[in-house]
């Protein structure tokens, strides 16, 4: 069968949301690139009017262009293998999907099957995450992740020892992917939900890290949030936004108790840790 790729040229920031909605339309795979993201659907199954729809709907928001092209007949599910290599992480992390062969040199193994073809820790934000983890303990320790997508920043914080892990994702096909790559980790003391910070039970002092790789807006208006349900000497891991966006993002901490002990950046992404 031959295949549709879409090329959509968007800001980082809308990529995961278009994601979702090409999703609901029938694309099957999904390619984060420089420009934004490429998406994959059976030709037969493309609906260029329902395309044409959803464009018109972020226009207003963020500027979003996109080119269509027809693919030669080709066995899709290859193609992605063949393209998708396992991400190693501070010489500790290795993170693969099911079809590679585990590497005993890494500590931890972390297989993800992703329904989209982000949150692997592909991108430089998962990444610095994950080694932002690696300098904590997590021992016995209680965690929320926030926005958890595949559930990889849960899944190595119950690998790290944690005694409970809450995940929440607003995406219906996020919630059931985390649930199936945590049971593919053998981590059943990480629970995932539908939802939203909001509909976490406000208990001040519940968790010991709170983990939230989302962007700038979400970060700005629920830090308070987080910081709330920290317990007092715990951790708060943030990405999702650009390195001339982390001065606000840290003065936001600082106002609501926080302070940064910890920050990275690559290839202009940054990353930060914050301790209560």
């Amino acid at each position: 069968m031959n295949y549709i790729e879409l090329q959509l040229h968007v800001t980082p920031d809308y990529t995961d949301i278009l994601t979702a909605e090409l999703a609901e339309l029938g694309f099957e795979s999904f390619v984060e690139t420089d420009e934004g993201l490429n998406a994959y659907i059976i030709e037969t199954d493309f609906d260029e009017k329902a395309l044409e729809e959803l464009v018109a709907k972020y226009t207003n928001q963020t500027a979003i262009a996109y080119e269509v092209n027809s693919l030669e007949k080709r066995n899709w599910n290859a193609e992605w293998e063949r393209e998708y290599e396992p991400i190693e992480v501070a010489d500790s992390v290795r993170v693969r999907a099911s079809f590679h062969e585990p590497d005993a040199r890494f500590r931890y193994d972390i297989v993800i099957n992703p329904k989209m073809s982000f949150g692997t820790g592909h991108h430089e934000t998962t990444a610095m995450m994950l080694e932002q983890q690696l300098d904590l303990d997590f021992a016995g320790k209680t965690v929320l992740d926030v926005g958890s997508g595949t559930g990889i920043l849960a899944i190595l914080a119950a690998k790290m020892g944690a005694r409970s892990v809450q995940a929440f994702d607003i995406e219906e096909w996020a919630v059931e992917n985390a649930v199936e790559n945590a049971a593919i980790n053998d981590c059943p003391q990480i629970s995932v939900f539908q939802g939203t910070i909001d509909d976490i039970k406000d208990e001040q002092g519940r968790y010991d890290v709170i983990l939230a790789n989302i962007n700038r807006n979400v970060l700005l208006a629920e830090i308070p949030l987080y910081t709330h349900l920290l317990n007092e000497g715990g951790y708060l891991l943030v990405s999702g936004f650009y390195e001339h966006d982390a001065p606000d993002i840290q003065q936001k901490a600082i106002d609501a108790g926080l302070w940064a002990e910890k920050t990275k950046s690559v290839r202009e992404w940054t990353s930060i840790r914050f301790k209560k």
